[in-house]
């Protein structure tokens, strides 16, 4: 009663979450569902048009391009994933550590974020990507590498906010540790909208 409730008031919630399982269902059965070997070139068959066989067609190699999109969701998936969650991790520390000490350590992070952010972003992950050579690792490291300034400003701020708070402010006068304070009434309180900011570009970023 309470999940059909659940649909009823919340119905696109549960179409975009059921899209969303859809896409991931396909990314891991991949090799159960592709009709073809998305590798194998059929030069003989270049650029045909859908029929029976070929139910998207084939690109210039004669590889079955169905067979490709159902492996690239796989592919596409997992980096988009791991890039989020790099970057999520990265920026998030870095802009708690800002926020929190400032200073020098404020300063040389916003600095370093700045020049990241004075650079085109996509010309800049390329010329990391090219530097460091062709691979899913290193394209993850060079996307992350200008990506990560959002998520240390937006997490900065928040620290900047939830620092004067009283609770802090009387865990300071306790004697709490810097650790325990940036762990047990900080980051809890900004591991929200963080979270949601990370969820929302998962959709957006590019991978």
């Amino acid at each position: 009663m309470k999940v059909t409730k659940f649909i009823k008031l919340h119905k696109q919630l549960v179409f975009f979450l059921i899209m969303a399982l859809l896409i991931v269902l396909v990314a891991i059965f991949a090799k159960q569902i592709a009709p073809r070997d998305p590798l194998i070139a059929i030069m003989e068959k270049p650029l045909r048009a859908p029929d029976k066989i070929n139910l998207l067609g084939t690109d210039t190699l004669g590889r079955d391009i169905l067979s490709r999109i159902i492996y690239g969701a796989r592919y596409s998936l997992f980096m988009t994933l791991m890039l989020v969650a790099v970057v999520f991790t990265l920026g998030t520390t870095l802009g708690l550590l800002a926020g929190y000490f400032g200073g020098i350590v404020d300063t040389i992070i916003m600095r370093l974020a700045d020049m990241m952010v004075s650079f085109p972003g996509i010309i800049l992950a390329i010329a990391i990507a090219g530097l460091l050579g062709p691979s899913m690792t290193n394209a993850i490291i060079a996307i992350s590498a200008v990506t990560w300034p959002k998520y240390a400003r937006l997490s900065r701020s928040m620290v900047l906010k939830i620092k004067k708070e009283l609770y802090v402010e009387a865990a300071k006068l306790t004697g709490s540790r810097d650790k325990d304070i940036l762990f047990k009434y900080i980051l809890p309180n900004m591991v929200t909208l963080m979270l949601v900011t990370a969820i929302s570009d998962i959709g957006g970023i590019d991978a």
